[in-house]
């Protein structure tokens, strides 16, 4: 029996979607992302307890000594030293290391610290202080802006650890520039004279590389690629239209099997991270948060129940549904979906090619972003400004990702509301659909 049209429509968009999902540079950037996630959770968890908390104006300082309190914010400090400020330094360091896992390449403990050496290289060791009691700024040299190993500096780790794995993998598997020893060598030191040549080529590469753009642009990597890459893609991809026109594609992606995070990973994710580190620092110094779009904005909003906001899919069930093998399925599924995990409800339903689903399982997350975005904007609800765990139930993520504000955790109680009536006419046309089927 010939297939017809619509079985090879979704059997082509099957097949570019998962050739993208097996491209190997988004594939790195994506495991990469999931390998960083735990450190950037750690920040927001220290956030949350140093400034809501622990904070010396808040609740607890009319119990504790202010001093007191600050004396302890000193451990969360230290912590956010080892998270925060050395972002690109760990995004180096995990993309270079699934760099070497996609490429098969046995010696990643060579990859990454050629990628991490690399990237100091093409930092320049130099900052601007301004002593206290002074009007003047002065030139320090010697030290590593935090600037660059921070969450602004996440573009050029990310294109550092890409590159400078992929040189010194190519170089390492030249015979011609490996030195090969003789007699009863110890195997760490037989693989270390195997790629002195590739390590010393590749730093050096990257070196006359900075020096050159130094020379010609009188600016550093670093500038240089924030210039003309990062903050055009930043202002696309975390931009409302452009962010919403991607979270829908990475969702559509999901309706047909393929997971969301193939989109969102590589493409999303960098840019989120940042704008979510820089949130969190703003946050810290009390200043103005610049970012409403992050990575914890989207967790909160568009993942309450798990992708798609199923969540507002089960609530749907239980309450009209006229089926009872949906609403057995969907007790099934909703411990898991507390915790925003939906897998369960989106191959066990399926939503999966259900075209029925598919509709309101993208257009449910374009509402209540926007919704969430404009509340932001207005002043509504506070920015979103903590890291949390994406498995953070919904209402208790609205409360702790905004610092405590409990308007946040009503608007996602409202926004879950309105999406159940989203998901509706289409699981009744589905229902129809199932029970037509069946007869």
């Amino acid at each position: 029996m010939g297939k017809n049209k619509k079985e090879i429509i979704l059997e082509k968009f099957g097949m570019v979607a998962t050739k993208l999902g097996n491209q190997i540079h988004l594939r790195t950037l994506r495991d990469a992302f999931a390998t960083f996630m735990p450190f950037m959770m750690l920040a927001g968890f220290v956030t949350l307890i140093n400034y809501v908390i622990l904070e010396p104006t808040g609740f607890l300082g009319h119990f504790i000594r202010p001093a007191t309190l600050s004396t302890i914010q000193e451990i969360g400090i230290s912590i956010s030293n080892g998270t925060l400020s050395i972002t690109t330094l760990l995004v180096v360091a995990a993309v270079s290391y699934h760099m070497c896992v996609s490429r098969n390449y046995q010696n990643s403990i060579a990859a990454v610290l050629v990628a991490i050496s690399t990237f100091i290289v093409l930092t320049p060791m130099v900052t601007m202080f301004t002593p206290e009691n002074s009007q003047k700024a002065i030139e320090v040299s010697g030290v590593i802006p935090i600037a660059y190993t921070g969450a602004s500096g996440m573009f050029v780790g990310i294109f550092v650890g890409l590159a400078a794995t992929e040189l010194f993998i190519k170089l390492s598997k030249n015979e011609k520039l490996q030195i090969n020893l003789s007699g009863n060598i110890p195997p760490a030191v037989l693989k270390s004279f195997n790629v002195l040549i590739p390590i010393m080529l590749t730093i050096t590469v990257f070196a006359i590389g900075s020096f050159a753009i130094n020379q010609l642009f009188h600016m550093d990597v670093n500038t240089l690629l924030t210039t003309i890459i990062t903050k055009p893609l930043s202002k696309i991809t975390t931009g409302l239209p452009g962010f919403l026109l991607l979270t829908s594609i990475a969702n559509l992606f999901f309706g047909f099997g393929i997971h969301q995070a193939v989109i969102s990973g590589s493409l999303l994710d960098p840019f989120l991270i940042q704008n979510m580190q820089e949130n969190m620092a703003a946050y810290a110094n009390k200043e103005e948060i610049p970012h409403i779009i992050n990575m914890a904005f989207k967790d909160t909003f568009a993942v309450m129940g798990g992708s798609g906001n199923t969540i507002a899919l089960l609530i749907a069930i239980f309450i009209f549904s006229r089926r009872k093998d949906y609403k057995d399925f969907a007790k099934l599924s909703v411990t898991p979906a507390i915790f925003n995990i939906s897998e369960p409800i989106i191959f066990g339903l399926p939503i999966v090619f259900n075209i029925s689903l598919i509709i309101p399982f993208v257009l449910a997350p374009i509402f209540s972003l926007t919704v969430a975005y404009f509340a932001t904007a207005v002043g509504l609800i506070n920015h979103v400004v903590v890291q949390i765990p994406w498995t953070t139930p919904p209402i208790i993520s609205g409360f702790l990702a905004t610092g405590g504000d409990w308007r946040a955790a009503v608007l996602q109680v409202i926004i879950i509301a309105a999406s159940v009536f989203i998901y509706l006419p289409f699981l009744r046309i589905d229902e129809k659909v199932t029970s037509d089927m069946t007869k």
